[in-house]
């Protein structure tokens, strides 16, 4: 591998049969919509598409987008290991991109059997039916985050050697998951073994991302939005908490090198990867918030509502370097486009004009990347 330019392949893409889990989710409808615009063969396995936080009068922004009715929508949940394997060993899928997960912190520590269940049983699950139904199969990438690493509250970014933790159920479920990729892929699918089992298994961990179509609680873009219609002030918990921030596109890109490279150099890319923003798109929460309101207007208010009953992490940076010069994979939106992409998507006033962006704001990146 080498730091070439790289953007995702079309002739790659053309026909190949997908299989993603949480494609009804905010992240996983926008790889499903980007795999539709490269004609991908995609089965998606998730849950119903959650209508917590839509706005009353909308759709999810799975049904918002028709996806169902281009792909093979199978409905389910990875706790369940009989149905995942079922619908996975009908489709005989060559790529898997693993998305499905409960994804909030502050959720979890109300729901920790939850989110353990789905986060860390639903990953061996899925790899359980990789490893025994699916004879195709040459890539899988499992997705994960950045709040895998154990926080020490360092000012540097995390590598991916550094130690997986986590101090909350999910930040912690997620250290896990990798735990347990790595786990599986030392087990099963040792890159020195490559001729036996023929498969590469990879993870990607990516930060914070922002982008439209996304309705999910205690987040701040949608929650910032929430009360934006209804003429209310946002409150934020923690102002001065860094995160790397990111538009949703940006991952996803590494996700799809990954999956790509799994047949191209699958020794190589067997490994868990950061996906993070640049430098000086390690934001404050109140910087993030303050850039999106320039898109938004005058009328948009926020507000400081320091709450310290839960814990949460008050800087988080990932040192993505080797994605840079193993993979050729950069962040290429600065923060202004990020926030004007995502802010276009909430702005439009109906859903053609909602769908039409994500087309755009897809086509576009994908022409930058290629240009990059």
């Amino acid at each position: 591998m080498n730091n070439n330019k790289f953007h995702s392949d079309f002739s790659f893409w053309q026909g190949r049969r997908v299989f993603v889990t949480g494609h009804t989710g905010f992240k996983g409808s926008w790889l499903t919509a980007w795999l539709l615009q490269m004609q991908a063969k995609v089965r998606g396995f998730a849950l119903p598409p959650s209508m917590a936080g839509v706005p009353e009068g909308r759709q999810s922004f799975f049904d918002e987008l028709g996806l169902a009715a281009h792909i093979d929508h199978v409905p389910g949940d990875v706790r369940d290991q009989s149905a995942l394997q079922q619908a996975m060993k009908v489709f005989d899928p060559e790529v898997v991109i693993h998305m499905a997960a409960q994804p909030l912190v502050r959720y979890s520590y109300a729901a920790p059997v939850e989110t353990y269940a789905t986060n860390v049983m639903g990953t061996v699950h899925l790899l359980e039916a990789c490893r025994t139904v699916a004879p195709s199969l040459r890539s899988v990438v499992v997705v994960s985050s950045d709040k895998c690493y154990e926080n020490r509250e360092q000012f540097w970014g995390y590598r991916e050697n550094d130690a997986m933790g986590g101090h909350d159920p999910y930040s912690n479920s997620k250290g896990c998951t990798e735990l347990v990729t790595a786990s599986y892929r030392s087990s099963y699918f040792p890159p020195d073994r490559l001729q036996e089992h023929g498969l590469a298994l990879s993870s990607g961990r990516a930060g914070n991302v922002i982008g439209g179509g996304d309705w999910s609680p205690d987040r701040i873009v949608p929650d910032a939005m929430r009360a934006f219609a209804e003429g209310g002030t946002l409150s934020l918990r923690h102002p001065g908490a860094l995160r790397p921030w990111q538009h949703v596109l940006e991952p996803l890109a590494g996700y799809l090198r990954l999956a790509e490279m799994g047949f191209s150099t699958p020794a190589a890319c067997a490994r868990g990867w950061n996906f993070g923003p640049a430098d000086e798109m390690n934001l404050s929460v109140e910087e993030m918030v303050s850039g999106f309101a320039d898109c938004l207007g005058p009328e948009f208010q926020w507000s400081s509502q320091p709450d310290g009953d839960l814990h949460e992490a008050t800087l988080l940076k990932l040192d993505c370097s080797a994605a840079r010069q193993l993979l050729g994979w950069q962040p290429l939106l600065d923060a202004g486009q990020m926030t004007a992409w995502t802010a276009e998507w909430y702005n439009g006033r109906t859903p053609e004009q909602r769908n039409a962006a994500v087309v755009r704001q897809i086509s576009e990146y994908r022409q930058r990347r290629a240009a990059a």
